[in-house]
């Protein structure tokens, strides 16, 4: 078989880890498979380097920062390999250009575009274990890139697809996927399989243990993936096409303390004006999710929206900047507000969901201040200070018998 090994920053954190870390990989390769191995920067390094980078200047450009964030998952690469050397194994380290990972020329969120798989391939035929340096690639002008939050992820499911890999299995420091943050609900239990949709609904809302883009990735070109921890030998959680569903209708829990809302009031009365705000946060590529609209005072329109957090000084300055062109009456936002949601496949043929969730929040004396639903998920949006009591509540009521 061939298998791509992904393994995380907490799972290199210390010598021992990578000792660890080297073993796994080590009796993977005994046991006659092909093995890639993709790894992120120890620990906390990144959050390090962009310490060291803002002393020296706080507005760094993007392009100085991917060089000097790259490095991080240099140093990873390199250590696995003295490691798996020194157990007598044959193995070579590459970093994202090396290796031949194209992406786009976004300077800290590039896009892989494509992968040149001979150098891999040939290593694989000399039988050596092939190390790679996740969250990174080159642009069209020879610059080294980063894919952004969850770039190894997406190396990982990349070089699965362009390779073929019979298995991409990604490393945290949990044993799987749970039906919640089990730091926040102490109820929380693995799931044993879980289908790609709704992987991708519970990645996008806001659970930590796999990239959006990753599982987008993987869904597309069906890569089977299975989430385990590199602390245990525990089976993990299987992310695939196909899941029965009959059994439970809600899959998970997903809990988003990263976001903010933004009420656009006074807006006129005539078609055109949702496109126009919207259109210039697209511009800049701002990510809007929850959308509620209503009719005001003297019929002109009040639109609120969330964003992830880290977006809201940008977005509230480009709006302010075009009030007067936009013509709206007054913009204010609220950055102390969560996002519960509950996902799950075998939602569209099941009633009675919503209406659940909202017992389970009023049962908690939890307001609810916007609602957002698909076929596959609900998402409400909430004051955070009720945040780890809402997931609780919520979780108490849709998950008191084990599912699956």
């Amino acid at each position: 078989m061939l298998i791509v090994q992904k393994f995380g920053g907490s799972s290199l954190a210390d010598a021992n880890k990578i000792t660890n870390v080297a073993k796994r990989v080590a009796e993977t390769y005994r046991q006659g498979n092909q093995i890639v191995v993709v790894l992120s920067a120890q620990g906390d390094t990144t959050d390090k380097l962009l310490e060291k980078a803002r002393e020296i200047n706080p507005n760094p450009s993007k392009r100085e920062l991917d060089m000097l964030l790259s490095t991080g998952e240099q140093q990873s690469i390199a250590l696995i390999s003295m490691a798996l050397q020194g157990l007598g194994l044959s193995c070579v380290s590459f970093t994202g250009p090396q290796v031949g990972i194209h992406t786009s020329s976004t300077y800290g969120s590039a896009r892989i575009r494509s992968i040149d798989t001979e150098r891999v391939n040939n290593e694989l035929e000399r039988n050596n274990i092939v190390i790679v340096a996740g969250f990174q690639g080159v642009n069209r002008f020879g610059d080294i890139t980063t894919l952004g939050r969850g770039g190894s992820d997406t190396t990982a499911v990349a070089l699965a697809a362009v390779l073929q890999a019979d298995l991409c299995e990604i490393y945290t420091d949990v044993e799987g996927v749970y039906t919640a943050d089990p730091r926040v609900v102490k109820n929380a239990h693995k799931i044993d399989v879980i289908s790609y949709d709704e992987m991708l609904d519970l990645a996008s809302l806001g659970a930590k243990v796999l990239a959006t883009r990753s599982v987008e990735m993987a869904k597309k070109y069906r890569v089977q993936l299975v989430v385990r921890s590199s602390m245990s030998n525990a089976e993990g959680t299987l992310v695939k096409e196909d899941v029965k569903v009959e059994s439970t209708y809600v899959s998970g829990l997903a809990i988003d303390k990263d976001v903010a809302s933004i009420s656009v009031m006074g807006i006129r009365n005539v078609p055109g004006m949702a496109y126009k705000i919207f259109s210039l946060l697209s511009k800049e590529k701002i990510l809007v999710d929850i959308i509620l609209q209503s009719i005001g005072r003297d019929k002109k329109k009040d639109i609120s929206f969330t964003i992830n957090i880290g977006d809201l000084p940008k977005a509230m300055e480009l709006l302010k900047n075009n009030q007067d062109n936009l013509g709206f009456e007054d913009v204010t936002y609220d950055d102390k507000i969560a996002k519960i949601s509950v996902v799950g496949a075998g939602m569209a043929t099941h009633s009675g969901v919503a209406s659940m969730l909202f017992e389970a929040l009023y049962s908690a004396r939890i307001n609810i201040m916007m609602i957002s639903t698909s076929e596959i998920k609900i998402s409400v949006l909430i004051d955070e200070r009720d945040t780890d009591a809402a997931a609780n509540y919520v979780h108490e009521k849709f998950f008191a018998v084990p599912a699956r």
